[in-house]
């Protein structure tokens, strides 16, 4: 990887710097384990407002690792050479979006283009990690621009805008990736997003909440598969000059998964209906033709074994809570090639 706010070295002679906005969090900590696995130097830039420096805590011993307390709204430069740059900044649930709109937006908008000009800058590569759509790529969208949603999907979207304005003008290597709902270990407890909070529930022994009928339907992508998407997006050349959906193409309605992690985890649970949230979308599905024509690119992790790693995790991080029925071995970094989970109900 190149060096940027995620910044990596490679095994090979040539270093590659990467830097990565919003490192500290969920995904992007993969990104950092995964980056620095293949060799590179990494820079992670984080405010921790919704990250969690507990999540790459262990790698700030290590000499290609550098972490930097940085707000992304603000004025970004790195005093070293970048050649890749990962924005994977913003509040990703809707608890933690909501908490801050202007903030949220702000992060998008301007974060974005304060990293955008220092890719510019250092003639590096960037990729903007942006919103799911529950259709192919060319899909033009239908979300409200006044809803309380609004603050996450519009900023994405004028994200992805200010990316591509950037390429066209050929200013900035820029690549834009739609990411859906994804799981995996250091998922925090509390982020409100439908796996942690059905996994804590089960684990507690508390009834699972699920929010509308439970028809609604998801697609659940295992960590690992996400990054190794991600670099493929960024290393891939020419660059596509188009949006690409990062995925797990199975589909599973709510009720499917609450099912599902009833019979991974001892405890028995009830289940409770609540009112749906507003603008909540009744389905999420990637097409994920582009990523396997472009990138040769698809999920390996089929949605039971990654919610094994991830009860598994959450019983570990939490104390002592009811085991899981199964626990799967440690897949985190696997390369295998990628079947598509199977759609559930």
């Amino acid at each position: 990887m190149k060096e940027s706010i995620n910044a990596a070295r490679k095994s090979s002679q040539k270093r590659q710097d990467c830097s990565g906005a919003g490192g500290a969090g969920f995904v992007r900590s993969h990104l950092c384990d995964a980056l620095l696995a293949r060799g590179d130097w990494i820079i992670c830039v984080d405010s921790y407002i919704t990250g969690c420096r507990d999540d790459v805590w262990p790698l700030t011993n290590h000499p290609r690792f550098r972490l930097v307390e940085k707000d992304v709204c603000e004025f970004v430069e790195i005093d070293e050479p970048v050649d890749q740059i990962y924005n994977l900044a913003c509040a990703a649930s809707p608890p933690q979006y909501q908490a801050d709109p202007i903030h949220t937006m702000m992060t998008c908008v301007a974060g974005t283009g304060n990293l955008l000009a220092l890719a510019e800058r250092h003639g590096a590569s960037f990729l903007w990690r942006s919103a799911e759509h529950p259709q192919r790529e060319d899909y033009r969208g239908n979300v409200s621009c006044i809803g309380p949603r609004a603050c996450y999907d519009e900023g994405k979207r004028a994200a992805e805008a200010l990316c591509f304005e950037m390429l066209r003008a050929g200013r900035v290597d820029a690549r834009v990736a739609r990411i859906f709902n994804t799981c995996g270990p250091r998922m925090q407890a509390d982020d409100g997003r439908i796996v942690s909070n059905l996994v804590v529930q089960a684990l507690s022994g508390k009834s699972l909440t699920i929010y509308g009928s439970g028809t609604q339907t998801r697609s659940f992508c295992y960590v690992s598969d996400l990054v190794r998407g991600l670099m493929a997006l960024m290393d891939v050349r020419p660059n596509p000059g188009m949006p690409v959906n990062l995925g797990n193409p199975g589909e599973f309605s709510i009720n499917a998964l609450a099912e599902m992690i009833r019979t991974m985890v001892p405890a028995p649970a009830a289940l409770v209906y609540k009112p749906l949230p507003k603008d909540d979308p009744q389905r999420r599905r990637p097409d994920i033709s582009r990523a396997i024509g472009l990138l040769n690119w698809q999920p390996a992790v089929p949605l039971a074994e990654g919610l094994g790693y991830t009860i598994e995790w959450f019983a570990n991080s939490l104390g002592e809570l009811p085991r899981p029925r199964t626990v799967a071995p440690n897949r985190l970094h696997s390369t295998a090639a990628s079947q598509p989970a199977p759609a559930g109900s």
